[in-house]
């Protein structure tokens, strides 16, 4: 067990800056990014992420000192129970064990420690909370909300505010129709987009691809859009992205979280928030309209149907409140 004394709260603050892990812990952060990117076929986004939370263990336990070959069970639990006291959300919390135990897995494979003391370390319970679902009225009035925009903008004499207008609206029937996450939507290449036989091919966590199916209003949306909207902000630096931001780049997830939030905001009835919800949306929608549980599980992309699972639960209480409403003995 290490000597060290055990390092509380401060540093556990989701606000204070994380100072730099030891040289030699920095070396191992590195190897074993490699070894995620390049072995593991991890997003760089989920490597990023780990990356994160391990130096963010690091400077918990021991500033500036070699913290990896010798931190032990305690100093995880005082990490996790600085974080929690700090305020951190239990998701959060989950991801940084997940962290943790691949990364002291790996040490052990790789003969940097002889032990794993995240073995005995107990991730917290993730939050009960369901996600935020859209009604079947508030989801058709979401979805007009941007075609009326489409409409104001075509009454106009600004060919970039009506480009603009077509992509969000050809955006967000695209998220409601497929469930896909935004990273993926924002990702799709033209090429990507069979318009004819209504699918699209996603590339998701992991690097992994699938196809999935797309209704009629997506694809008229998606078609207005590359034909009368996409050619108004082409530019040089366009490439194959199908949908570009006001200056013609590839669109960014930040500009499809402010169209969402817009759009929900202006609906008035709801508190939802996030290019999420529409993927949550579509996931009950789909199991409220009879689908099975593992076709949602393949359109959403879920390596686990445990994933897929919360999603009954959504469908059950909405179930339950229409018998609450309609039944004359609920």
């Amino acid at each position: 067990m290490s000597t060290r004394p055990r390092a509380t709260g401060p540093a556990a603050e989701p606000s204070a800056a994380v100072p730099a892990p030891s040289p030699r812990d920095a070396a191992w952060l590195e190897a074993y990014a490699e070894h995620l990117t390049h072995e593991r076929n991890r997003s760089p986004r989920t490597v990023s992420a780990y990356r994160a939370d391990l130096r963010h263990l690091a400077a918990h336990v021991g500033p500036g000192q070699d913290v990896f070959a010798e931190v032990d069970v305690e100093d995880l639990r005082g990490w996790l129970a600085a974080m929690a006291h700090a305020g951190l959300a239990r998701t959060t919390l989950a991801r940084r064990v997940a962290a943790v135990r691949t990364f002291m897995a790996w040490l052990r494979r790789e003969g940097l420690r002889h032990d794993d003391p995240a073995l005995r370390l107990r991730s917290p319970r993730p939050d009960s909370s369901l996600p935020h679902v859209l009604q079947d009225l508030q989801t058709r009035r979401l979805l007009d909300w941007a075609e009326a925009r489409v409409a104001e903008a075509e009454e106009g004499d600004d060919a970039v505010a009506r480009a603009v207008a077509l992509r969000d609206a050809a955006v967000l029937e695209l998220l409601y129709a497929t469930g896909a996450r935004v990273a993926e939507v924002v990702a799709l290449d033209r090429d990507d987009v069979d318009l004819e036989r209504r699918v699209a091919t996603l590339t998701g966590k992991g690097d992994r691809q699938r196809t999935v199916p797309f209704g009629g209003p997506a694809a008229r949306a998606v078609h207005l859009w590359s034909s009368a909207g996409r050619p108004a902000l082409l530019t040089g630096e366009s490439g194959p992205a199908l949908f570009l931001g006001a200056r013609g780049g590839r669109l960014g997830v930040r500009q499809v979280r402010a169209v969402v939030d817009r759009g929900l905001e202006a609906l008035g009835d709801t508190a939802a928030r996030g290019p999420h919800t529409l993927r949550h949306t579509a996931a009950t929608h789909l199991l409220d309209g009879g689908a099975d549980l593992r076709t949602v599980q393949e359109l959403l992309g879920h390596s686990s149907l445990r994933t897929t699972q919360v999603y009954t639960h959504v469908s059950i209480d909405r179930l339950r409140e229409g018998y609450r409403q309609a039944h004359p003995r609920a």
